[in-house]
């Protein structure tokens, strides 16, 4: 993109929910862009190289846009919802680059993951970086509150990330702990990038406790899709390899639903393929799928996504009716039926 106006853009009424809310957000996150472009400098000429490439990689700023709509559906006229939007970005950012050593995945969003370009180590560094330069951007925003959520969101996702690691390639772990990694893998930063806005607001507890269920809730949906999406989307589509989570022995929620339905040779498929992925051959991605689909796991994730969603939209019930909670509720609403 060379930040030009396109020469015919599309009708606002063409947009989908995610590029409707950025439209109607543009100017708070054109503030928020220019913190992220600053905050990445550093003397040390590689960092901000290393950052940039992530960051400006194509991602779609939900987890920020959701901060800045949060507190514009709220009243909010300070400025302080730019530094923590911008600060969500970096959390997530981090998370990622430090994600892609753990994953030595072959893709983020649609190119090579950072690692692979300058080495696990780098990639680190640089998000330790990011996280640090994060809490600064959390004390600008001048809430002492704020930034006890958004730091204790960092720490949620962390353990997050550490019992993910410890799932990896474990057939035992069941549906319960499933959702309770990814509830804080996923769902924590979402439901922090949506409290922190009541709390600059001034709002009150109830709303700042409905918002931070939109954001949870929006989370889980967000990765329910996600998990089914990796045994039935399109690599283009979702910016990663289709098959990612299947070749790195990830238990996900289709998985962890196909093992309770499974007879005596279909978990002895799933021990060998989860447990040891170097014993996969060409044609168990293709035998998974039609498993998950001959037990409807895919389609009971994507419901279960849908009653998230649903749960995130009841959510907003609380907070002002305006083009803002409207804007929440349709990406709440498309996140269940992306294709991306």
């Amino acid at each position: 993109m060379n930040g030009l106006p396109q020469e015919n853009p599309p009708p606002d009424h063409e947009l989908n929910p995610v590029a409707r809310l950025a439209a109607l957000a543009g100017s708070d996150m054109e503030r928020v862009e220019a913190l992220i472009a600053d905050r990445m400098g550093s003397e040390t000429e590689l960092i901000p190289k290393v950052a940039r490439y992530l960051v400006e990689a194509g991602g779609k700023r939900i987890r920020p846009l959701i901060t800045v709509a949060s507190a514009r559906m709220l009243g909010y006229e300070g400025e302080g919802h730019h530094s923590l939007a911008a600060a969500v970005e970096f959390i997530h950012s981090a998370t990622l680059l430090h994600d892609d050593v753990v994953d030595d995945s072959e893709l983020r969003r649609g190119r090579r993951p950072a690692n692979q370009v300058w080495g696990n180590a780098h990639s680190v560094l640089v998000g330790d970086f990011l996280f640090a330069r994060s809490f600064m951007m959390m004390v600008d925003a001048g809430s002492m509150e704020a930034l006890h959520v958004l730091s204790r969101a960092a720490a949620v996702i962390a353990e997050g990330e550490v019992r993910q690691l410890a799932a990896v390639r474990n057939i035992e772990i069941g549906v319960e702990t499933y959702m309770e990694i990814i509830d804080a893998k996923t769902a924590a930063l979402f439901a922090a990038a949506a409290q922190v806005s009541p709390i600059l607001a001034g709002s009150g507890t109830a709303l700042e406790t409905a918002l931070e269920t939109y954001g949870r809730e929006l989370g889980l949906a967000f990765q329910l899709v996600d998990d089914a999406l990796d045994y039935g989307g399109l690599a283009e589509d979702l910016g990663k390899n289709t098959g990612d989570d299947f070749a790195e022995g990830k238990m996900t929620l289709p998985v962890a639903l196909a093992m309770e339905k499974a007879d005596a040779d279909e978990k002895a498929f799933w021990t060998r393929v989860i447990t040891d992925p170097s014993q996969q051959t060409a044609e168990d991605f293709d035998r998974a799928v039609e498993i998950l689909n001959r037990h409807g796991t895919l389609d009971a994730t994507l419901t279960a996504a849908r009653e998230h969603a649903a749960r995130a939209v009841s959510a907003l019930d609380a907070a002002p009716s305006n083009v803002w909670s409207e804007s929440l509720a349709a990406l709440a609403e498309f996140v269940v039926e992306r294709a991306y």
